[in-house]
């Protein structure tokens, strides 16, 4: 007779996560870091509860963002930046981030910093709405806020008035 011996030898190690981020970049504006932003998006996912996700980020003039959210969203202006979540089963995600990089270049002024930390901010801010950060609510408002904080300082950025900016 034969017996079935179940340690953890023969059991099967879970598979690793897996993140795939396409980065598109359709603008003339800002000089991009291409591998700075994937790792933005990278970082969120792989804090997520998600096994595995696909995320495309295309990074845009105005004109193209604004086209997109009349379109999609039925609001007639540029935004910074738009989510669009594809599929979520709670294992895996596939989504598209849409980013401006006038809207980073411009706002960046106003921030104090570079359009380059802007647009990270942006993808950052971004990705959370795609694993599931809301911005409605005050209490939902300040997790967002926390969660874009430690993701830019994971990213060796410290945003500029971290705990009193009403972005």
């Amino acid at each position: 007779m034969e017996t079935c011996d179940t340690t953890e030898q023969d059991s099967p190690e879970p598979p690793e996560p897996s993140y795939q981020v396409l980065l598109a970049n359709e603008q003339a504006t800002l000089s991009i870091d291409e591998a700075q932003l994937i790792a933005a998006v990278q970082s969120v996912l792989a804090e997520s509860s998600f096994k595995s996700a696909y995320v495309s980020v295309a990074v845009v003039d105005d004109q193209t963002i604004h086209d997109i959210n009349r379109q999609y969203l039925q609001h007639d202006y540029p935004t910074d930046v738009l989510s669009f979540v594809l599929e979520d089963d709670g294992k895996q995600l596939q989504g598209e981030l849409v980013v401006s990089a006038d809207t980073a270049a411009r706002n960046a002024v106003d921030y104090g910093w570079s359009a380059a930390e802007e647009l990270l901010l942006y993808l950052v801010h971004g990705t959370l709405h795609l694993v599931g950060f809301r911005d409605k609510q005050p209490v939902d408002i300040a997790a967002m806020r926390q969660a874009e904080v430690a993701h830019m300082k994971r990213l060796g950025i410290a945003m500029p008035d971290a705990e009193d900016s009403p972005r």
